[in-house]
């Protein structure tokens, strides 16, 4: 079971997380101050959705590595502190303050300093997610090239 919901929850946390990345970028570099509004306030109701799948994926990553850390495991494995402790100490907070100033019209310059802090964080754990599934893909490739016929 955990090698089907492994692949599943990743996907939706990667998805997810890049939905909020360009609905973020978009609203900001051309839609109006409500479409921002809008994004802004949204995005701490996808936790809802985001929070459980990473945590899924990382409980099943886990399982499935079975104590093992070298090669592809281990480097997912090396990445994943990273995107965690981003989410936890980056993105969470600054969605969540900037859901707060976004409600209240509040688009001054210390709203758009962590918007782009927020931006660069997303995107590197865009980009972390990403090896992270790149890195999946191989390791499923290898075990069904390994599968007896």
């Amino acid at each position: 079971m955990a090698r089907l919901i492994h692949p599943v929850a990743g996907a939706i946390a990667l998805l997810t997380i890049a939905i909020f990345w360009t609905s973020t970028a978009v609203s900001e570099l051309f839609l109006s101050d409500a479409a921002v509004t809008a994004v802004k306030t949204a995005i701490p109701w996808g936790f809802i959705l985001l929070i459980p799948a990473l945590a899924a994926a990382g409980g099943t990553g886990f399982s499935l590595a079975r104590g093992r850390r070298g090669g592809l495991i281990g480097a997912k494995a090396r990445r994943m502190p990273f995107i965690a402790g981003n989410g936890i100490l980056i993105l969470v907070p600054a969605a969540l303050y900037l859901a707060f100033k976004a409600a209240h019209g509040a688009f001054d310059g210390m709203f758009y300093t962590v918007q782009a802090f927020e931006l660069v964080a997303g995107a590197v754990n865009i980009a972390l997610l990403g090896l992270n599934m790149r890195d999946g893909q191989k390791m499923r490739r290898l075990r069904l090239r390994r599968a007896p016929a």
